[in-house]
């Protein structure tokens, strides 16, 4: 039998992971949102401190977004942890603080969907729903020969039909966490070891040449290029240090994130293009650099579905100067590491600490 067979396998293979060892459905749910998209190793630290300062999902509903956003501060993808704090302040108000015991209930949060509906649902309550991810549709494409695109709403439900007849009901919780197991660790892309397969008799794929054809995926969503320049000013007031920031709003990506006033264009400046939107830029802000201003830093972030090109643009201003800063505030350098801040943002000023003490913005 199918499901005995993967289970006893994972009974001696499978992964020891803190979020197995409890059937409390927040917990589990904190880590499935943790997880998407985030790789196990970078995951579980993240998973721990959240376990830590937000014990329960009536904690965690509590905390202002600013919280929420700074301790997920480097996962990115920061939508996930908009939705986990606004599912929490549901649960919390509308649902008394009792998390959702069917799927139906669980399907109903923000920023749940089927997959994590299901993971949730069969790991804190043991109900029969099959989890899909990456290493199922593998698994699943390979052993039953199926050339069906994944990603696409009907490869979903003919592999959620198939599993349907196979998951384990009264083990629906190790039937998954075995399925999910055994194709990240054994059955993996490349390299595969298909001769020791516990599945080598029934494996289509193998039988007819076709591992390495299958899972078939659907074609792949265009990347947009962005252009990003950012200005990193500093003055001094008062004997501080200080930066000027803002706080994005919006519905992007990043919305609630802090940054440093920022410029978009549509293609790659070229030096003389650049110095003409300094000029304007400075000019906007009724102040000249008492130094230069100096490209820093440039970096390549890559989204999902687009690629950012970031050139950091730093500038000292005239102590005590009075910037024209619109909507954007100055920081000193603690209140800067109290806020919420991207990746990007984060790995320019990592970058920079590494740096020698030479003048901030010489190379």
């Amino acid at each position: 039998m199918f499901s005995k067979k993967i289970i006893d396998w994972y009974s001696e293979n499978g992964r020891s992971l803190p979020w197995r060892v409890t059937s409390d459905a927040y917990k589990i749910w904190l880590s499935e949102i943790i997880l998407q998209q985030t790789r196990i190793e970078q995951g579980t630290s993240y998973y721990l401190r959240f376990v830590e300062t937000f014990p329960t999902v009536c904690d965690l509903a509590a905390a202002s977004e600013q919280e929420v956003l700074k301790l997920w501060q480097g996962l990115g993808y920061y939508s996930r942890a908009r939705n986990l704090h606004a599912a929490a302040q549901y649960i919390a108000t509308e649902l008394d603080g009792r998390f959702p015991d069917t799927y139906e209930g669980i399907l109903k949060l923000k920023g749940v969907g089927r997959y994590t509906a299901a993971a949730i649902a069969s790991f804190a309550y043991r109900l029969p729903y099959p989890v899909i991810d990456g290493n199922v549709y593998r698994l699943v494409a390979r052993l039953y020969g199926i050339s069906t695109p994944i990603g696409t709403d009907a490869a979903y439900k003919e592999f959620e039909q198939l599993l349907q007849h196979l998951i384990d009901r009264r083990r629906p919780d190790l039937f998954n966490q075995a399925m999910m197991d055994f194709g990240s660790i054994y059955c993996k892309p490349v390299p595969v070891n298909c001769e020791t397969c516990i599945f080598r008799q029934e494996c289509v794929a193998r039988r007819e040449d076709r591992v390495a054809l299958l899972p078939v995926k659907a074609a792949a969503t265009a990347v947009k290029e962005r252009w990003f320049y950012y200005y990193h000013l500093e003055w001094r007031s008062d004997g501080q240090t200080l930066t000027l920031l803002h706080q994005r709003t919006g519905s992007d990506i990043w919305r609630g994130l802090y940054e440093f006033p920022l410029l978009e264009a549509d293609h790659p400046l070229s030096d003389e293009e650049l110095q003409q939107q300094n000029n304007t830029f400075f000019s906007s802000l009724h102040v000249t650099p008492a130094t230069k201003a100096e490209v820093a830093f440039s970096l390549d972030h890559k989204l999902t579905h687009r690629t950012i090109h970031a050139t950091f643009i730093h500038a000292i201003l005239p102590e005590d100067s009075t910037p024209n800063i619109r909507n954007d505030k100055p920081y000193t350098a603690e209140g800067l590491k109290k806020l919420p801040i991207s990746r990007l943002i984060d790995r320019y000023l990592s970058s920079m600490c590494k740096k020698s003490p030479a003048p901030f913005g010489k190379k």
